[in-house]
């Protein structure tokens, strides 16, 4: 179809393809609600969950009782979760009493910063004490007082679900079991101190739990504690 132009010409423009055809107006879409995630701009609810571990190091006087306070969010929805928010320490100790106050604020702090908090345990628990760690109950090998601590928090980030447990199957449970009353069968003294009375007095260090633990059966080093073994 021809069209004749009568008027004068003052300008042009390209028509691009998408001009012939207008699109049609989108309905908005409304976005899915985000789960609240933890920050430093949560303010501190009135009511808070509470934990709290003793410990009693061979270097402290006192033993010492460390509280460590969850926040739950978003309360009865399916994103529902419990995240650390505090820690306390509370001991009548006084000569620890600076560096404590100190390391409970700092970890506060990164448990309100929210994300992931579980490098905390590492941190913690990779301090050693330069005048020699110490044994807990159980032959577990403390190297310092600080990597106590940090062992607490890994074992309240597990009970919240924060970190997995490595259990052991009831198999690997069974056969150390037998492991361990033949080797008790097979000794006859003790050559350890008392500090490992829950497994053999012979038992040695494990390397993957610090406890003493191993035991050498038929020229394979087996840890009683947590299965870790040379001969896989």
């Amino acid at each position: 179809m021809t069209v004749k132009i009568t008027n004068k010409i003052v300008g042009y423009r390209v028509k691009k393809a998408e001009d012939e055809t207008p699109t049609e107006k989108q309905a908005p879409v409304h976005a899915e609600t985000k789960p609240v995630e933890m920050n430093e701009n949560i303010e501190r609810p009135d009511f808070l969950l509470g934990t709290t571990y003793k410990i009693k190091p061979p270097v402290a006087e006192h033993a010492m009782y460390i509280t460590i306070n969850d926040i739950l969010l978003n309360e009865d929805t399916d994103h529902e979760s419990r995240q650390p928010y505090e820690v306390f320490i509370n001991s009548k100790s006084m000569e620890h009493f600076q560096w404590v106050i100190a390391l409970t604020r700092v970890i506060s702090a990164v448990f309100r910063k929210g994300g992931d908090v579980t490098f905390l345990v590492e941190e913690l628990r990779s301090v050693y004490d330069p005048n020699g760690g110490y044994f807990k109950k159980g032959g577990v090998f403390m190297p310092s007082l600080v990597a106590e601590i940090g062992a607490v928090i890994e074992k309240h980030l597990k009970a919240i679900g924060l970190l997995e447990s490595e259990e052991m199957s009831e198999t690997t449970k069974r056969i150390l079991a037998e492991k361990r009353a033949e080797f008790e069968a097979s000794q006859s003294s003790a050559t350890n101190d008392d500090t490992s009375a829950d497994y053999p007095p012979n038992a040695t260090m494990c390397g993957k739990c610090n406890t003493k633990a191993v035991i050498v059966m038929d020229g394979c080093a087996t840890c009683l504690a947590c299965g870790d073994s040379k001969c896989g």
